[in-house]
């Protein structure tokens, strides 16, 4: 193989496992009351980021206001919309980032906003955005429904007893729209088992599309030569033969011991090499 056509293959595969990894790795926005809440759920992100699972924080400054790194976010008023700079996103945007939100902690006054529908604050026009967008909520079980700045305020931890029921039902209300809950300890647990699902179900359908691709090849490529690819072999039609795609075809097919290729397909070192370690011939479609 050329020096040139070498390079080319090589920085191709490099790219198109680079673009893989990205694609594949699941990203997640937490939503905290302050810029100090995050601090106790440091083994959180410990246990993410060794699952492959990416998170941005958000801290809100308000009702109204949020942080994203350095990027302020403004809810929209009644009849207006804040803009902060330029370059911040609204929270209705936001969701559209992100595989999930996690949330916490949510208080009686934004759980009935976003049970309702209703927006005016930053929390609850992100629960409204990634619900509407079908994105897996979580919050928080074991939370008193009273926010952060209102217990220090009113030195209290607990609401009183017909407030817990309407927070409650609006619990009831938004479970009944996709959000799900569970105890704060365990809300990264709940959001690998989420992300794992994701993609379980992506890789199911990958796999489906995957398996009738070589199918389709191998009858085109039959065709083409007026004859089908017999027993023992397999057919690539794309321009780039990658290591990947040699893994992948002698996992299903581990009776493969030749490989068809169109004119002109450049076949990578990696998967030269797997093809050699494999006893794998490669035949041109136009040499018979």
């Amino acid at each position: 193989m050329e020096i040139k056509p070498m390079i080319e293959s090589i920085v191709r595969e490099l790219v198109q496992a680079m673009q893989a990894e990205q694609m594949k790795k699941p990203k997640v926005l937490y939503l905290f009351c302050d810029s100090t809440a995050h601090e106790a759920f440091t083994d959180h992100f410990i246990l993410l980021k060794n699952s492959g699972i990416c998170y941005d924080l958000l801290f809100l400054d308000g009702e109204t206001s949020a942080w994203l790194g350095l990027h302020k976010i403004e809810s929209s008023g009644p009849g207006k919309i804040i803009a902060a700079d330029e370059y911040a996103p609204a929270p209705l945007e936001l969701p559209l980032e992100y595989d999930g939100i996690v949330i916490p902690e949510i208080d009686v006054d934004n759980a009935a906003r976003a049970a309702q529908g209703l927006k005016g604050t930053v929390k609850a026009e992100i629960l409204f955005s990634a619900l509407v967008l079908n994105k897996f909520v979580l919050i928080g079980d074991d939370i008193p429904g009273l926010k952060r700045a209102d217990r220090r305020t009113l030195k209290t931890l607990t609401l009183p007893k017909p407030y817990v029921k309407l927070f409650e039902r609006y619990k009831r209300e938004l479970a009944a729209l996709g959000a799900e809950f569970a105890p704060q300890k365990l809300l990264a647990e709940a959001v690998v088992r989420k992300c794992g699902a994701a993609q379980r179900q992506t890789g199911n359908d990958a796999s489906a599309k995957g398996s009738s691709l070589p199918e389709a090849a191998s009858a085109h490529a039959g065709a083409a030569n007026g004859r089908a690819a017999a027993a023992g072999s397999a057919v690539f039609e794309g321009k780039l033969l990658t290591a990947e795609w040699v893994k992948r075809q002698t996992d299903t097919a581990p009776d493969v011991r030749k490989l068809i290729l169109s004119k002109g397909t450049i076949v990578s070192p990696l998967a030269a090499d797997l093809l050699k370690e494999k006893d794998v011939t490669v035949q041109y479609a136009d040499k018979g």
